[in-house]
């Protein structure tokens, strides 16, 4: 090689690296870079973990994961994806591991992360069904809610899935089991009816607490009333609690529950109904017997505000209820002795009790 080739070969050879920063220092100084670096890393890429967790704690994979690691082949097998769709799901996976919530290693999968192990135990599954929630019911609300008013559209009770919303509601099951206690009678037969009883966590808790308690359990919706059902069976109350699909506004029951309860359900109707379903509330109790209401109120965390926005944007329901505007429709639904506990300090839920009246003395 000639000295002139030779110049010819270095000189191109420093020009390489020099043109690759000259183009980097070119691109980092758009102003609009670092904005979308900062966004990619501090906002973007938590949202597609927080989508990828979501997925992988619903669809039952962290908590396979959590008992061994997996290979592609078994994981299509448990999600019962097809053959010709393999590809598509390595691709999926990989992205967790891109993301940092799986590792791999010799081909198979394993949780990674703190937050896929934490998603994974069966006593945060709560926490993950309700980050499910967040992602599957509210963040549509935040995404279209300009688009859905323009054309005119609505959420139905069909775009929520009961079963993630049962499990999701069990966040506040402490308050919900701590108001339940205060006011269920123990030492006498008790009867209770309660409305909206998802995974019948609650109708379960109250029998423990009251051995001679019978209940009727029912839900809007059937998939959950027949999963509480068999919930019921497993715990050993099949005897004791009835359960089935039903409506509150076309129930019809004999006044002779001693004890009414609504958990996290009042919102399933429009405010210009509430009054008429509290009546009708009413006429299932037997004189002196009480009502339970729990429910999540406006003004509360952002969480709560997101789920407000969600049940503005329905076809079926309304607003989380403020709590002054509650206590009002109680008593006009007949209630007497209606009061509103805080549960939590500086948190916005609250366990509404009232009682029906007893008949007057002729």
């Amino acid at each position: 090689m000639d000295i002139l080739s030779l110049t010819k070969t270095v000189t191109r050879r420093v020009e390489a690296p020099l043109t690759d920063v000259l183009t980097a220092a070119r691109v980092l100084g758009n102003p609009r870079m670092p904005v979308l670096l900062a966004l990619s890393k501090g906002f973007v890429e938590p949202m597609y973990r927080a989508a990828f967790l979501s997925s992988a704690a619903g669809s039952g994979m962290l908590r396979w994961l959590s008992v061994r690691p997996c290979d592609l082949d078994t994981l299509a097998d448990k999600l019962r994806v097809p053959a010709e769709d393999k590809q598509r799901l390595k691709d999926w996976l990989d992205m967790g591991v891109r993301l940092g919530d799986l590792g791999k290693s010799e081909g198979c999968y394993r949780l990674k992360s703190l937050p896929a192990k934490a998603f994974a135990q069966p006593g945060n599954d709560a926490l993950a069904a309700a980050l499910e929630e967040v992602m599957r019911f509210h963040l549509p609300a935040l995404l279209d809610g300009p688009r859905m008013l323009r054309e005119g559209r609505r959420f139905s009770l069909d775009d929520q899935d009961g079963s993630v919303i049962a499990r999701s509601t069990r966040v506040v099951q402490p308050l919900v089991e701590e108001a339940i206690s205060r006011t269920l009678v123990r030492d006498t037969p008790q009867q209770l009816l309660e409305i909206g009883c998802g995974s019948g966590i609650y109708v379960r808790h109250a029998a423990g607490l009251n051995p001679r308690l019978t209940a009727v359990a029912v839900d809007m919706q059937q998939e959950v009333a027949d999963q509480a059902a068999r919930n019921m069976a497993e715990w050993g109350l099949a005897d004791r609690v009835e359960t089935r699909q039903a409506d509150l506004r076309t129930l019809e029951l004999q006044p002779q529950f001693d004890l009414v309860t609504l958990h996290n359900s009042i919102y399933y109707f429009p405010e210009d109904e509430r009054v008429d379903a509290l009546r009708r509330a009413r006429a299932c109790l037997a004189p002196g017997g009480r009502l339970l209401l729990t429910s999540p109120c406006q003004g509360g965390n952002i969480g709560l505000e997101a789920l407000n926005l969600w049940f503005s944007y329905s076809d079926f329901g309304g607003a989380l209820p403020r709590e002054h505007e509650l206590v009002a429709q109680l008593k006009q639904a007949g209630f007497v002795d209606v009061r509103a506990d805080q549960l939590v300090p500086g948190e916005q839920f609250r366990a509404f009790t009232a009682g029906n009246p007893q008949p007057a003395q002729s």
